[in-house]
């Protein structure tokens, strides 16, 4: 039995294949159109456009029902062949990046040793989370996972790296997350607080040797008036954060960073 359905599920497979091959050819042969705009497409069919797949994306831009800078993983020059194409002109796409919004991992405290399923979602769905902080990372990888440009590692601290000049803002990870301590954040706003704790000081210091206090000294010593606490945690309006960085320096427990020194760090290591 087992052999009849496998031979069976390759052959659906392999006329899957010829029948979207030969659609997208069929098509492109009836709209002149479409194989030009395929030719400057990433093919990644990742999916961050909201759409299911690059094929999608191209009918489209045709129908012009869709502006080329929506797809983040084209390149800014085939943005520009796209709207000289199409006859269009080209806007100015804000880039995002991802940071991930806690500093826990091997400096948070375990309540137990979680040794089911790897997976973030799967024991937060159990659990909620095994660390003595209810808002920290799970450290299981679901968002390394998802990324359709390789731009998330895990590192030594079992916490996840992102790549600034990799993440192309698709926010995959940011919604895969169960925990929501990934954030997008202007790529040229560098600075970022990597707690997302909302419990007090005194319930912090006891789960985690690096999360916020909530002591407000940063908030304080802003120039900008950039940053407020929010329910115990320090929150940056991105709107007026120009990257001084004497919040970084004020922070008792230091995890206020600067992405732009992290990732010069990164690169020599």
């Amino acid at each position: 039995m087992l052999i009849p359905a496998i031979i069976l599920g390759s052959m659906g497979v392999v006329f899957g294949a010829f029948l979207t091959f030969f659609s997208i050819k069929f098509k492109a042969e009836e709209n002149p159109l479409l194989t030009q705009l395929y030719e400057f497409m990433p093919n990644a069919n990742c999916g961050a456009c909201g759409l299911l797949g690059c094929s999608a994306f191209a009918d489209m831009l045709a129908e012009g029902k869709v502006s080329p800078e929506k797809c983040l993983m084209l390149s800014d020059e085939n943005i520009q062949k796209i709207c000289s194409l199409l006859g269009i002109k080209k806007s100015e796409r804000d880039k995002y990046v991802a940071r991930v919004m806690c500093f826990g991992g091997k400096n948070a405290k375990k309540r137990f040793d979680y040794t089911s399923v790897r997976s973030c979602n799967a024991l937060n769905s159990l659990f909620n989370t095994n660390m003595e902080c209810d808002y920290g990372c799970l450290g299981m990888g679901d968002c390394v996972k998802v990324c359709p440009v390789g731009a998330i590692s895990m590192n030594e601290n079992n916490l996840p790296v992102i790549d600034s000049e990799k993440c192309i803002g698709c926010g995959k990870c940011v919604k895969e997350c169960p925990k929501q301590i990934i954030k997008l954040t202007p790529y040229d706003k560098t600075v970022y607080i990597a707690c997302s704790s909302h419990n007090r000081g005194p319930v912090v210091i006891r789960a985690c040797k690096t999360g916020c206090i909530g002591c407000g000294k940063c908030a304080k010593v802003c120039p900008q008036q950039a940053i407020t606490m929010e329910d115990n945690l320090a929150i940056i309006d991105y709107t007026k954060c120009n990257n001084c960085g004497k919040c970084i320096e004020e922070c008792p427990k230091k995890i206020i960073f600067d992405a732009s020194v992290i990732d010069k760090l990164e690169a020599l290591a």
